[in-house]
């Protein structure tokens, strides 16, 4: 008890009792009961005693302690009668080892009392809080090299890392040098026989590789003398499939007679429906040796039409093999699909032909899309009680807001007839489908007495052309596929009339009557719908003659039929129709022209110079022109050959289009000239496109005048849908 008070009555700073010192307070007491006593209060605690190497050896921490140990001097004091009892049970070996300890502690507390008074709380180094030399911990050295050398291996790489990136983003051209490598080819496909009449050309994705590719007819000198003495000329008719990325041949098909048209997009489902028992194809076709069963897996794709002039055959899309052919007749249209007349999961199709008796004037016949089987028998037509004839318009399908089915065609006409109704007459039995069954009655009441025809264009002008009012469907209208069916035989429709002089017109699919009519000079190609304007309803691009040897571009509102936009150039010297291609929200308008003819400053009528007019340029151009800036044209390319057909063809991951063009490119000698193909990149074109201003009189209401940094930025920044 003496020794716990001597102990704890010590001033701080003060050196504490050395090994055997004389202190009156603890003469009592035995040298044991000291020695314990004093190992005891010293035995550092949670490492932060006042000699632990790992404490702050400041005399802070020993007044800290001192004052804890005169608050618990009652604790202190049974403590320590425990302790005396627990010395008298230790043996005598451990007794001397822990004196030994007791000055070890004794000692290493001297010491550390001595530095605190001699440097203020510092170490040996001078070191704040360190009771050693640094100098003694050479590990502490290394470890801090080690955490340098760490910190180093990952902050080096890691703001590499992060230049390279910002130097990507920033510094190198990325996006042209994407454009530089997108697919752009040319292909010659030899001499042409047969003059400059346009070659058949469809788009679609044969090879499934989300890319629409593309099927040509073509006309060549046959080196086969087999082939030329059966078909009793010395021509060779053939189909091609060329890839869109290279040009490369996928397939091709010889033929026997030339291709008229080319039509892809029908689909045989992967697992249909079964037929019925007894099914209308086999009823339809009973002594045909055609087997049913496989039909679908020998499509193994899509199914392309290749109509020839007396046959109409069915390819696999992706390899070019035939799965089947017939021979309706003198064929005079394009195939149209119609929903599914059998119940084979197939839609089944409709054609023209010339009829056999020679007394009507068109017959319609139903085949199986699965097949090629006749179901039933022709339906004819007599169409010149009308006192109009002229070129074949359509037959196109049409599902009005009722669901009700009806087929436009005619002769310079545009006639309507139900689906149902030829149905009927060409098998003998009642439709079972529903939208065969029914009947629109704002399409009926038209309907002439006595007559299954419903008249529906008026006036005595021939029909030239009959194009539904859909935006972008330019390039589908020889599609079979049956979402641009769908699409189409959904909206009014636009009729023009008239070869001298032209009216265009739209008619209100709901009961077709017309919606506004605009009289012009004539009208040279088909219209094409786009959106010019923000009012959701498609606009027309059209071309029309201007003054001499001269033609008029002109976008007419397809809403009210007022102009939005015309601009007058140098006759190119071909009628070829525009193409629209949608991109966010408006549509880009695509047409061949010579160069604008801009109006002199003090004459409001255009006129061109003699000497202009007698160096007719033949160098056409192909021109984009976009609703956000109509004082602009971007001119994307020029050529001297001759524009037979063009396409466009959607490329979906890359959000760009291509332009496929076929032109006759003239040879040496007076021989036919050679066909060639060519795919172009849009936004590539774009990129090295170049700006060709118009005067202010093309256009009312016409904006600032943007500089060609603007300009540049906004046609490069342009991406492309596909509807």
């Amino acid at each position: 008890m003496a020794a716990a008070l001597s102990r704890a009555l010590k001033l701080p700073g003060k050196k504490g009792s050395e090994l055997g010192e004389y202190d009156p307070l603890t003469q009592a007491d035995s040298e044991d009961e000291s020695e314990e006593d004093d190992l005891v209060l010293n035995y550092p605690r949670n490492g932060l005693g006042r000699g632990n190497c790992m404490g702050t050896g400041t005399s802070e921490l020993k007044g800290s302690r001192t004052g804890r140990l005169v608050g618990d001097e009652d604790e202190a004091e049974e403590e320590e009668e425990e302790d005396d009892e627990w010395r008298e049970r230790l043996p005598g070996k451990k007794r001397q080892e822990r004196e030994k300890g007791m000055q070890y502690w004794s000692q290493r507390e001297t010491n550390s009392d001595e530095g605190v008074e001699d440097g203020g709380g510092l170490g040996a180094s001078g070191g704040p809080g360190l009771g050693v030399s640094a100098s003694a911990d050479p590990d502490g050295k290394k470890a801090k090299v080690r955490g340098a050398i760490r910190a180093a291996f990952f902050l080096v790489p890691l703001v590499c890392a992060m230049l390279v990136v910002l130097l990507c983003a920033f510094l190198v051209p990325c996006q042209h040098g994407e454009l530089d490598k997108r697919p752009q080819w040319e292909k010659e496909l030899g001499d042409h026989v047969g003059g400059v009449t346009p070659p058949p050309l469809a788009l679609w994705d044969v090879d499934n590789d989300s890319v629409e590719d593309v099927l040509i007819g073509v006309t060549q000198k046959s080196n086969n003398t087999h082939l030329s003495s059966s078909v009793g000329n010395n021509k060779e008719y053939s189909v091609l499939a060329l890839s869109a990325f290279s040009g490369e041949v996928l397939w091709r098909r010889v033929l026997r007679e030339p291709v008229e048209s080319i039509q892809c997009g029908l689909q045989y489902e992967a697992h249909p429906s079964p037929l019925p028992a007894g099914g209308a194809a086999l009823r339809a076709l009973p002594n045909s040796a055609i087997p049913l069963s496989g039909q679908r897996d020998r499509a193994g794709g899509p199914v392309c039409l290749l109509i020839e002039s007396a046959h109409l055959t069915a390819v696999n899309g992706t390899t070019g093999k035939k799965l089947w052919s017939v021979a309706p007749g003198e064929i005079q249209s394009q195939a149209v699909s119609l929903p599914d007349l059998q119940g084979d999961s197939v839609p089944d199709l409709l054609i023209a032909t010339l009829p056999a008796d020679q007394v009507s004037d068109l017959s319609l016949l139903l085949l199986s899309g699965l097949t090629g089987a006749l179901l039933g028998h022709p339906v004819t037509f007599n169409l010149t009680t009308f006192n109009v004839s002229g070129k074949l318009i359509g037959p196109l399908f049409h599902e009005t807001q009722l669901g009700a089915y009806y087929t436009l065609f005619g002769l310079g006409t545009v006639e309507a007839v139900s689906l149902g109704d030829i149905y009927t007459r060409a098998t003998g039995k009642t439709p079972i489908s529903p939208g065969l069954r029914l009947k629109d009655p704002s399409w009926e009441k038209l309907r002439k007495t006595n007559s299954s025809l419903i008249h529906i264009s008026s006036g005595t002008e021939q029909v030239e052309f009959l194009v539904p009012l859909v935006a972008g469907l330019c390039k589908n209208h020889n599609s079979l596929d049956s979402i641009s069916n769908l699409n189409s035989s959904r909206s009014d429709w636009v009729l023009v009339c008239g070869k001298l002089s032209s009216k265009l017109s739209v008619l209100r699919e709901k009961d077709a009557h017309t919606e506004w009519t605009l009289t012009s000079s004539a009208i040279h190609s088909r219209p094409a719908p786009g959106q010019f304007n923000d009012d959701g309803i498609p606009d027309l691009l059209i071309q029309k003659s201007g003054a001499p040897r001269m033609r008029k571009v002109q976008v007419v509102d397809g809403a009210s039929g007022r102009s939005l936009w015309e601009t007058e150039f140098i006759c190119p010297r071909l009628d070829l129709e525009g193409t629209s291609i949608m991109t966010s929200g408006q549509s880009a308008f695509l047409f061949w022209a010579g160069d604008p003819v801009r109006p002199p400053k003090n004459f409001t009528k255009t006129t061109v110079a003699p000497g202009a007019v007698q160096a007719m340029p033949v160098i056409r151009k192909l021109f984009m022109l976009h609703p956000a800036y109509p004082t602009i044209l971007l001119e994307l390319a020029s050529t001297t050959d001759t524009i037979l057909t063009a396409a466009v063809s959607y490329q979906e991951p890359q959000k760009d289009a291509f332009y496929i063009t076929v032109s006759s490119r003239p040879t040496s000698g007076l021989g036919p000239g050679s066909r060639v193909v060519k795919s172009m990149s849009l936004r590539a074109a774009i990129t090295a496109g170049q700006i060709v201003r118009l005067g202010e009189s093309s256009t009312a209401g016409v904006p600032v005048r943007p500089g060609v940094f603007e300009i540049n930025k906004f046609f490069r920044r342009l991406t492309f849908k596909n509807h």
